[in-house]
């Protein structure tokens, strides 16, 4: 099923007797999800994606826009009658139930012509039981049950209705790290072999690369990139953008553009072809600076931490944004790492300038879309 976001704004009005301004929680926003595919819908707390999903699945009715689910408009429609599949981060099971009624329990609320028989209950809820590797636990309670083991049985309970949508409030957040790794590939798998189209909500920026066809990036209610992650990594729209994805986080320079060239400090780093002279940010990726002896950015050596293939490099430079400037390499490298000064090559595709003033990107191309 297609889904089409349209405009959409949702304003909550400003309250109590000191009233300050109203929220945009969502503001303007519109893109679209094709059949089949798996959405990460990704930003920091308080950016607008849980709102965005409360607007799809009909919680929340918008103050803007339209949505449509292929060619039908559902802006207008109650919740019950989108056909959507919800999975929240509290896994919300009925804890007297056993995991069998937790599944079945939305089919057997089915009224009309929509009805099904007992035979046909416990077909779909023992299919969607398999779908999701629990069949073995359908007597056992919630509290019965470990975190993983609840998640599947709640994605088991959405899927059993065979929605039109599938929509995932961050569904792992719960989970230890280890269990927060094996259940979102179990949710790649599931959603590959079901072919619906999800929307999967997350902070997470590691776990939304991971398992989405595309990531939209939201901050204060905007969106600010759409793509693939891989090509939303690589050619990021912005500094937020820059900064939101890549772990550790990108390196930052306060810089200057002057006569064609990129400078941090004294160093000479960059070209920039078509950037007029001026003061700029530049990001350049851990995995982009290179140590070598004769390198176009100097630093402070402050450590090494090994990481076992790879090795972090911590340095310091004046111009660096953050306290340190961290490089990750391989570790055969860190026989050049004597001294108290390093310097660093940096890596082609890995370097960014930014407008020091908005943000934006100021060199190459980017996805959007």
């Amino acid at each position: 099923m297609k889904v089409s976001v349209r405009d959409l704004t949702k304003i909550f009005p400003a309250r109590g007797r000191k009233k300050g301004e109203d929220v945009v929680a969502a503001g303007h926003v519109s893109f679209e999800i094709d059949d089949g595919e798996l959405i990460g819908l990704l930003g920091p707390s308080g950016c607008g994606k849980s709102t965005i999903l409360n607007l799809l699945c009909g919680l929340l009715e918008p103050t803007e826009g339209r949505i449509f689910f292929g060619e039908e408009d559902v802006t207008d429609l109650p919740a019950e009658q989108r056909g959507v599949g919800m999975v929240f981060q509290n896994y919300a099971l009925y804890p007297h139930l056993t995991v069998m009624q937790n599944i079945m329990f939305p089919l057997q609320n089915f009224k009309g012509d929509k009805k099904l028989s007992r035979e046909e209950i416990k077909r779909r809820t023992d299919e969607a039981a398999r779908l999701v590797q629990i069949d073995g636990l359908m007597d056992r309670k919630p509290a019965e049950l470990s975190g993983g083991q609840q998640q599947r049985v709640a994605i088991a309970r959405a899927l059993v209705k065979m929605p039109r949508i599938l929509l995932m409030d961050e569904p792992l957040s719960n989970l230890d790290a280890r269990l927060r790794l094996q259940t979102r590939e179990e949710i790649r798998r599931i959603q590959r072999e079901t072919g619906i189209t999800t929307v999967f909500v997350t902070h997470d920026q590691e776990e939304a690369m991971s398992i989405s066809d595309r990531i939209i990036v939201m901050q204060s209610g905007v969106v600010h990139q759409i793509g693939k992650p891989q090509e939303v990594y690589d050619s990021p729209a912005n500094l937020f953008v820059a900064k939101f994805l890549g772990n550790p986080q990108i390196n930052t320079f306060r810089g200057a553009v002057r006569g064609g060239k990129v400078y941090v400090g004294e160093d000479c780093i960059l070209p920039a072809d078509g950037i007029p002279d001026g003061e700029v940010i530049v990001g350049v990726r851990p995995e982009g600076l290179i140590p070598a002896p004769d390198g176009a950015l100097g630093c402070r050596l402050r450590g090494v931490e090994v990481m076992g293939r790879d090795i972090s490099v911590l340095a310091e430079n004046d111009a660096s944004e953050a306290a340190t400037v961290r490089s990750i390499v391989s570790a055969e490298n860190i026989a050049m790492l004597g001294g108290g000064n390093v310097r660093f090559d940096i890596k082609p595709g890995k370097a960014f300038v930014f407008a020091a003033d908005t943000g934006l990107r100021l060199d190459g191309r980017r996805t959007d879309g």
